[in-house]
């Protein structure tokens, strides 16, 4: 066995073929100038915009800075490996895993805050200025980036630890956990084990949150007597509700299964949902079906 320590990683990306990756540019591309220019909007009117500072916003403010960080994490080096260089360095391998799992643990654990957010809303009109006051938010936001950095922390610290002298070849378009265990040439248990558990905490824990949050909500929404109260009530879930969807049904799907049964292959597929699709469409859902959000673009623009 090769005991010397790699240096720098290849990307293979989506196919071999550097015609048929040519022709993925121009898609990725469009997300990523979609999914920046998207969320750095919603960061500048929520923040501008005296009428949203409020706890859902304030919470949507976060949720858009962390698809920032996502997808300048993996998205810039996409593009470049697909018309350009497809080796990273050990170093920015392991910082793209470490800023990448980062991002991946605080949406997680956002969707939990603006499920309680919009729970305690609807189930507590009364008492929603006492329970969610600025100081309660500000609280709720350190704590979501403060598990998901302990929890990127311990994850990537447990990799740097492995030695990768069995391949250089990465097969997906970024570094992520499942592929570079695949490539160290010593035990891995330890790692499955922390991610494994890691995932269920953050994915599984935070989804029986908002199971929870929801059917609180309905039961509540339930005992509101006028139609329109009821449709306005759930009007303000139904974007979250989407958008949960969405992210979680492709999270579960690479995360939560032993190594043994992942499929790289399918799995590049799935990714791009959760790294660049959801990124993408986070700013559309939640801007294209809120009446707030967009008068307050628009008197931004007048």
């Amino acid at each position: 066995m090769n005991q010397t320590q790699v240096t720098e990683f290849l990307i293979l990306g989506f196919s071999e073929t550097p015609q048929l990756e040519k022709l993925f540019f121009p898609a990725f591309l469009l997300l990523y100038m979609v999914a920046l220019s998207g969320n750095l909007l919603i960061v500048v009117v929520i923040g501008s915009s005296p009428a949203l500072h409020t706890p859902m916003y304030f919470f949507l403010g976060n949720l858009a800075v962390v698809d920032v960080l996502c997808t300048c994490t993996i998205l810039p080096k996409l593009l470049e490996s697909m018309v350009a260089d497809r080796t990273i360095s050990y170093g920015g391998c392991m910082l793209q895993l470490f800023f990448f799992t980062w991002s991946l643990g605080a949406e997680l654990l956002l969707f939990s805050a603006m499920a309680y957010d919009r729970y305690v809303a609807i189930c507590w009109p009364l008492r929603y200025s006492t329970l969610m006051d600025p100081r309660a938010c500000r609280l709720l936001a350190v704590a979501v980036w403060t598990v998901s950095l302990a929890n990127t922390s311990v994850n990537t610290g447990l990799l740097l630890r492995l030695p990768f002298c069995h391949s250089n070849v990465v097969q997906h378009f970024f570094c992520e956990i499942p592929p570079l265990l695949k490539l160290s040439c010593a035990p891995t248990r330890l790692n499955e084990a922390m991610a494994f558990a890691a995932d269920i905490i953050l994915a599984v824990g935070n989804f029986a949150v908002i199971i929870l949050s929801y059917v609180r909500i309905i039961a509540g929404v339930l005992r509101i007597r006028s139609v329109a109260g009821k449709r306005r009530a759930f009007s303000t879930c139904s974007s979250h509700l989407l958008a949960v969807t969405l992210y979680y049904s492709t999270v579960t799907y690479t995360y939560i299964r032993p190594a043994s049964r992942y499929s790289l292959g399918k799995d590049k597929v799935v990714s791009v949902i959760y790294t660049s699709v959801a990124p993408s469409l986070n700013p559309l859902i939640y801007s294209l079906r809120n009446t707030d959000v967009k008068s307050c673009f628009a008197f931004l623009l007048i």
